[in-house]
């Protein structure tokens, strides 16, 4: 009976305390959001140049050159692209779909897993406000646009960073650079 007891605390204690928490893929989020659409996956290798034009844009260090897009088109037409940013809250990770449309826009921000405590985590309606956001050539003004979010103040400054780099990236790969 002692055993069992123990087990069972065991087992729940590695449910409550599980650091695990992914929500979704990109290519459910991007075919739920555009049905019908193929998503096709790119992985680049940017070259230095690239690297250094993308953080001059974004205000922000990329942690790798090899990153990858996801290109979605719909009769052929690219009507969106994706990029997936991994990056440290505060002593964990979370990963973000950032969709940018073909104007270099923000079309929708997912996060995609959150391994800080969810108390943390930005809530749909704040990242709603990033849509329709563009870099316009001054990441800081997107950082200025977007308000914290009480309490939650690391996610916040993660997320406009991030979303800085998603939308440089676009910007040197697909919309002619700066």
């Amino acid at each position: 009976m002692r055993t069992l007891l123990v087990s069972f605390l065991l087992a729940l204690g590695m449910f409550t305390f599980s650091e695990e928490r992914d929500f979704n893929t990109p290519e459910a989020v991007l075919e739920k959001l555009y049905p019908g659409a193929v998503v096709e996956v790119k992985n680049i290798v940017l070259s230095k140049e690239q690297q250094k034009e993308i953080e001059n844009l974004a205000k922000a260090p990329l942690s790798s050159r090899l990153i990858s897009i996801y290109v979605v088109k719909k009769e052929g037409r690219v009507i969106a692209y994706g990029y997936v940013d991994t990056h440290r809250v505060r002593t964990h990770t979370e990963s973000v779909l950032f969709v940018i449309n073909p104007e270099g826009k923000i079309e929708l921000i997912e996060v995609l897993s959150f391994n800080e405590p969810l108390e943390y985590m930005a809530d749909e309606n704040w990242l709603a406000l990033f849509k329709g956001k563009s870099l316009d050539g001054n990441a800081s003004r997107i950082r200025r646009s977007i308000p914290n979010m009480t309490g939650a103040t690391l996610t916040a400054r993660a997320i406009k960073k991030a979303a800085s780099r998603a939308l440089a990236i676009w910007k040197v790969l697909f919309g002619g650079g700066s």
